[in-house]
């Protein structure tokens, strides 16, 4: 599948909201669409702050005709990709529910896998090169498991979470709130 589309077909996309919300913003704290951090947790702002740029630096030079991650919503692929972010990052997610949205119109998206982010935000020093690298593999739409990363000397791996960078018009779907009750019982 080609991950950057430009088209007027019917996409669906997922988000984790807070009640209040109706669709995704930018948590420009954070560095994160998906929760906010501890004020006092400096090393993981300063960490978030830092991929954030480094990616856009590399998008701005090499894939331009990419949405931002600044100025696009970011939402999940599928369902299955806010589960298994919400598995990987419960704290991100506690307190908010699973909101699905379709386009209509014309827009523009491109998909990468979230956990080139989280490799990012370890804590350890990475040269130019590597961060280059990492930048191209996100941007190209490489999966993190094809590529050979390692942390601590260990090899590091982790399960895909593929994010849509969503630049055009969104509509909420509104679901149905589900009763405790079985069917037929009130």
């Amino acid at each position: 599948m080609d991950h950057l589309i430009k088209d007027t077909a019917r996409l669906e996309l997922f988000a984790w909201l807070n009640p209040d919300e109706e669709l995704p913003g930018w948590d420009v704290l954070t560095g994160s669409p998906f929760g906010t951090t501890l004020p006092e947790d400096q090393f993981t702002t300063v960490q978030n702050y830092f991929a954030e740029y480094h990616l856009e630096y590399y998008r701005q030079r090499l894939f331009s005709n990419f949405p931002s991650r600044l100025h696009a919503l970011l939402f999940f692929a599928t369902r299955v990709d806010a589960e298994n972010f919400r598995a990987k990052h419960p704290g991100h997610v506690f307190g908010k529910y699973l909101a699905r949205a379709v386009s209509t119109g014309p827009y523009i998206v491109s998909f990468h896998d979230s956990s080139w982010l989280d490799y990012l935000r370890l804590p350890h020093s990475l040269n130019l090169t590597t961060l280059h690298e990492v930048a191209s593999h996100y941007w190209r739409g490489a999966l993190v498991e094809e590529i050979g990363l390692s942390f601590m000397n260990e090899r590091w791996r982790e399960p895909p979470v593929i994010e849509a960078l969503f630049q055009g018009t969104l509509e909420p779907l509104h679901q149905q709130q589900h009763t405790p009750w079985l069917p037929g019982f009130s």
